[in-house]
């Protein structure tokens, strides 16, 4: 394939890989990544573009605040959409506004700020009468999934990383990745390459529990009254991230809505709303989890989904554009860093927040690589 001995081989394009990518260009070093496919067309673009930082807890909060400000720094660098928008999580009963009162009190007035009912109007235009109260979480990002990836890639094109695109890896050792095109050398190998580590190391996706979280996502228009200010959350959002999951009040949230709709919690869903700079808005999302997906999405659980907003922003004019299928990895832990030999690690965020925190688990990633290459100050110095 190529003569050129790197720095750094990435094995995967997606927002992680690319990561690894930003971090070890921040150190001067000379890097490869190679993917499978022609472009970016996996979980790195079928998300809602929410960097949900201040839901998160424990590591993969760390690791979010790191991505927070390579975000912000990337941006101007690469030329993409970042609105910093904060988050607003609309509370439609009283456990809900418990829930964010109580996490209110955990994490401070700076990270949670509370909100009235006309409040939360004033922000999101959900339906009169729909809420009770709600929260702002002000530090919050939003970015364009579509556009945001790509041109971080293009940005690092341009900046002196080499993209091997259409190139399948066949294996890694120590020095080397062998692929459908020939080999890469390097002195380290990371391979970010989301659920389908089962396929380069089954022994490491089979020991951390890998799996394949599937789900169901739409593109809309929607006649509202007013665009979306910043990404909305509602109660179904807090069972699902670490930061309020962990409170006392989640549990009673969670019986009152598996009592009230077990059509909707088994299909795990997470009721959220992101508005692109075009005016759609992205609309999901549920999960479905298995060694594999299979490739048929459920009409029931799109009627679900456009239900679920027609009555939150009490209107019927919702128009779909799109329906797609997501998928990413899944298991107990949050992250997945393993080291099958040396000066190779096999890595994945095994949840939904790769957006959030992939930018920053890189950054620790190759910074325990390459400890004697200190990062320069800022994502967008690299030329």
């Amino acid at each position: 394939m190529t003569a050129k001995h790197y720095d750094l081989a990435v094995v995967g394009a997606g927002i992680v890989g690319l990561g690894h990518a930003v971090a070890a260009l921040r150190r001067g070093l000379t890097v490869a990544v190679v993917d499978r496919a022609s472009t970016i067309g996996g979980a790195s673009v079928r998300n809602f573009g929410h960097l949900c930082l201040t839901a998160q807890d424990g590591e993969a909060r760390e690791y979010a605040e790191l991505a927070r400000e390579l975000w912000l720094t990337l941006a101007p660098a690469a030329g993409f959409w970042l609105k910093e928008s904060g988050t607003v999580v609309v509370a439609r009963a009283d456990d809900e506004l418990a829930v964010l009162s109580e996490f209110q009190d955990a994490r401070g007035d700076d990270e949670v700020r509370m909100l009235s009912a006309g409040e939360v109007r004033e922000l999101v235009p959900v339906g009169d009468g729909v809420a009770v109260g709600g929260a702002m979480l002000p530090r919050d990002l939003q970015v364009d999934p579509r556009e945001a990836s790509l041109a971080i890639a293009q940005w690092l094109e341009a900046h002196g990383v080499d993209f091997f695109w259409s190139t399948a890896v066949l294996a890694v050792e120590t020095g080397v990745v062998h692929t459908t095109r020939g080999r890469v050398a390097a002195d380290a190998v990371v391979v970010a390459v989301n659920y389908d580590v089962d396929l380069l190391f089954p022994g490491i996706a089979e020991a951390h529990g890998i799996q394949r979280c599937g789900l169901d996502m739409l593109l809309v228009d929607a006649d509202l009254e007013r665009p979306l200010s910043a990404p909305l959350l509602t109660g179904w959002s807090l069972l699902r991230y670490a930061g309020f999951t962990g409170l006392s009040s989640a549990a009673g949230l969670r019986a009152r809505l598996a009592d009230e709709h077990p059509e909707l919690l088994a299909l795990d869903l997470n009721q959220m709303y992101t508005q692109r700079p075009d005016g759609s808005l992205i609309v999901g999302d549920t999960h479905y989890r298995g060694a594999d997906v299979p490739p048929f999405q459920s009409e029931a659980a799109f009627d679900a989904l456009l239900e679920q907003a027609r009555l939150l922003f009490g209107t019927d004019r919702i128009r779909v554009r799109e329906r797609w299928q997501g998928v990413y990895a899944s298991a107990p832990d949050e992250f997945l860093l393993a080291s099958p030999a040396p000066q190779v690690r096999v890595v994945s965020v095994t949840t939904g927040i790769g957006m959030t925190t992939g930018l920053g688990f890189a950054e620790r990633v190759v910074g325990k690589l390459f400890s004697s290459a200190p990062a320069l100050a800022g994502a967008g110095t690299a030329g």
